[in-house]
């Protein structure tokens, strides 16, 4: 039974993954542990330690029966976490004991851990940053030719179409997607370097055979799945590592607190409007209230995870030397949480695009009432076509233009700029003529073009090469 009585984070309990959550739990932490001792001990024996096979075999049987409560007893006495994880895993392996963390310090665990876990949680994004992209790929598809006023300043501007403005949304995140490839593709491993960087304790046990230290840590990093590695460390890899890592989170949270305060407008505008469910409520004093709660949550999680940016960028800048400890306690807690928040945010937003309603009658009723504006150019051509004065004309279509923007916001009537420049014989157009020239997609130049070119340029080939199939759309809460 779940106690009441101690905080749960959210994140767990209501937002992220279990595929997330797994990444950073102890469970995954401490097999990787042993899995980087397994991998050091059989590289060690290959280069020619005094390491048996029988050895191996016994660090193996253990590697993922791990004995929490021995290395939790000895950590209160030793308060050393690696060192009781040595211990405890000593226990289960007598045999062993004597080569478990040969020549290793610490952060030979500690740090090889985090860059393979955050290696994961990339690779967890990417999958559904891409499964994000198709939908809205789909959805802009299905509304590259809809005719939809478009915004600057949140003013009426020229149109647009829904799904360019789609389009905008998404390359946001084509951008961020090219960020995470680029922290995954430039990762490093930390690798075997010892307690300072200069791998003098396994110097040491090659005998000062220098080519052998190299070949461990390249076998090491290697088996460990990584295809780069650090060549310069201190005791630690440089933190600067997880502050390019959390720039890239902030960045993807800033694209997806772009995207739903845009959705959030729109739907106070009843033009588009986010799943709502049968059974949700959306107000407890306002039954009628359908708030947009999903683009809400992605706009409160996207300012964590941007504000947990600041964190691991100071912990870069404030590193001492060879190795400092002050960074321990930050990066336990800023890492693991921007990860699952960003988790979060991309579950939400699948979930919104999948469902993503558009009502083409109320964007139709915003078009009518701000076109007749944006056609008084075309307005004017044609009048001149028929002999009209340019100049005559724009001031004339000036002061029509001024009484039909007063009948709309002073007397809530309907803009009545059209039937004001029928009855004008300055114009010489009938209302049939005035009526072809406001068809909306004359005024959407290239947009739905502009859809397919984005499409089959950059966003096809993104999914063909990294589309790994949907992911759950069920929200926790």
């Amino acid at each position: 039974m779940e106690d009441r009585t101690i905080y749960s984070n959210p994140l767990i309990e209501r937002y992220s993954s279990k595929e997330m959550s797994y990444i950073f739990s102890p469970e995954n932490k401490f097999r990787t542990w042993r899995k980087l001792w397994i991998t050091l001990a059989e590289c060690e024996k290959e280069l020619g330690l005094n390491i048996t096979q029988e050895q191996i075999d016994e660090l193996k049987k253990f590697e993922t029966d791990i004995n929490y409560e021995e290395a939790e007893k000895k950590e209160k006495i030793v308060r050393h976490d690696v060192m009781s994880h040595v211990y405890a895993y000593g226990l289960q392996c007598p045999n062993a004991k004597g080569i478990i963390h040969l020549g290793a310090t610490s952060a030979f665990v500690g740090d090889n851990t985090d860059l393979i876990q955050m290696k994961q949680g990339l690779n967890e994004l990417r999958r559904k940053l891409v499964a994000l992209i198709k939908k809205m790929k789909d959805f802009a598809i299905k509304e590259k030719d809809r005719p939809t006023l478009g915004f600057t300043h949140f003013q009426a501007a020229q149109l647009t179409t829904v799904g360019k403005r789609t389009c905008l949304w998404m390359n946001e995140f084509v951008l961020d997607l090219e960020e995470i490839n680029f922290c995954l593709s430039t990762l490093k491993f930390r690798g075997v370097k010892g307690s300072t960087g200069t791998q003098a304790s396994y110097m040491k046990l090659f005998d000062d055979d220098a080519d052998k230290v190299k070949t461990l840590d390249e076998m090491v990093t290697e088996r460990m799945g990584f295809d780069k590695k650090f060549i310069i460390t201190g005791q630690t890899y440089t933190r600067k590592v997880d502050s390019r890592i959390m720039s890239s989170l902030s960045a993807l949270a800033q694209s997806a607190h772009k995207t739903t305060n845009d959705i959030r407008l729109l739907q106070n505008l009843k033009e588009i409007e986010e799943p709502f469910e049968k059974n949700q409520v959306g107000s407890s004093a306002m039954a009628y209230k359908r708030n947009p709660m999903r683009s809400e949550r992605v706009s409160s999680l996207s300012k964590y995870v941007i504000s947990l940016s600041a964190s691991t960028a100071m912990i870069s800048s404030t590193q001492w030397f060879e190795r400092t400890l002050d960074d321990s306690a930050n990066k336990r807690l800023a890492v693991p949480e921007a990860f699952l928040a960003t988790d979060a945010i991309l579950i939400i937003l699948n979930n919104i695009f999948d469902g993503l309603v558009v009502y083409p009658k109320q964007i139709e009723k915003r078009i009518i009432s701000e076109i007749p504006f944006m056609a008084t150019e075309n307005i004017i051509m044609n009048a001149v076509k028929k002999g009209g004065d340019r100049q005559e004309l724009h001031e004339r279509i000036r002061e029509l233009s001024m009484t039909a923007g007063k009948n709309v916001k002073e007397l809530g009537l309907e803009n009545n700029l059209l039937e004001l420049i029928a009855a004008d014989e300055t114009f010489n157009l009938t209302a049939n003529e005035l009526n072809n020239m406001t068809d909306p997609k004359l005024y959407i130049g290239r947009a739905p073009g502009q859809v397919i070119e984005f499409i089959k340029e950059v966003v096809d080939p993104i999914i063909e090469k990294y589309y790994l199939g949907d992911i759950s759309l069920e929200l926790k809460i």
